[in-house]
């Protein structure tokens, strides 16, 4: 089964929509807030380094306590000194890895923070903000990120767009961006239409599709109508934000660590 042309179009217009209203507003995650807990979100919201660190947490752990990491880690190590976090590594995994563990994947995680700290110092001098402060390109900045170690392609697509929407980073070339292959993206593609299957190239290829100026605008409003509405098993598709127009192959899913 396949939605139609007009299907597609009008559900790619109501996430644009979405995606603008959430940028007018400097949205994250959640809402206007990263973390429930507010000196985390204040932190990250603060400090390039410490959300560069909270993007390496997003993985297997949910949202909120995803971008507490860097504001936990420093209540347990007392710093977040670059240099330090890059050459106390058994300090690290130590803080990390104390119960209860800051992190389902606690000694790879780990190893990603002190492997970051010191590619900060290294090619960045200290400064994340440096990774995107010549105002790169959506495909650059992409690169950029994910050479460090912990950041594959989904975590940059989101991290871009969080730069982008929320901070006001500057971010050209936008038509070569793309939105994560986050499970909650995945899902809501496929119900709604935009794609076919589960795969890297059918997702990116819809959202180029879906809006070709800026494919990655698409990401947080997606990830949004999963997380609220568009659920494994019971979806609220009466209260979403795609109702009216969204095909609701309700039937489809996804597959892999975290689809449940």
């Amino acid at each position: 089964m396949r939605a139609s042309t007009s299907t597609r179009a009008a559900v790619a217009a109501a996430l644009s929509a979405y995606g603008a209203e959430l940028a007018s507003e400097g949205a994250t995650q959640l809402g206007g807030a990263f973390t429930d807990i507010p000196e985390a979100d204040a932190l990250v919201k603060s400090s390039p380094e410490a959300f560069l660190l909270a993007v390496l947490f997003t993985q297997g752990v949910p949202a909120e306590r995803a971008w507490a990491g860097p504001y936990l880690l420093r209540e347990r190590l007392g710093h977040l000194d670059l240099a330090r976090l890059a050459g106390e590594r058994a300090s690290v995994d130590e803080a990390v890895c104390r119960r209860p563990a800051l992190h389902r994947f606690k000694h790879t995680l780990a190893g990603w923070i002190s492997d970051a700290a010191g590619r900060l110092i290294e090619r960045y001098g200290g400064d994340a903000s440096a990774i995107w402060a010549d105002a790169p390109t959506a495909f650059e900045l992409t690169r950029r990120l994910s050479e460090f170690r912990g950041i594959g392609r989904k975590k940059a697509a989101m991290a871009v767009e969080l730069l982008r929407q929320h901070f006001g980073v500057e971010v050209r070339g936008l038509e070569c961006g793309t939105v994560a292959y986050d499970v909650q993206v995945r899902r809501v593609f496929l119900r709604s239409g935009l794609a076919d299957s589960d795969t890297p190239g059918e997702i990116d290829r819809a959202a180029a599709v879906a809006c070709p100026a800026a494919p990655g605008s698409l990401d947080l409003a997606t990830w949004l109508v999963g997380r609220q509405w568009c659920h494994p098993a019971n979806p609220r598709c009466e209260e979403c934000r795609l109702c009216a127009v969204c095909a609701r192959f309700t039937e489809r899913g996804v597959e892999g660590v975290g689809a449940r």
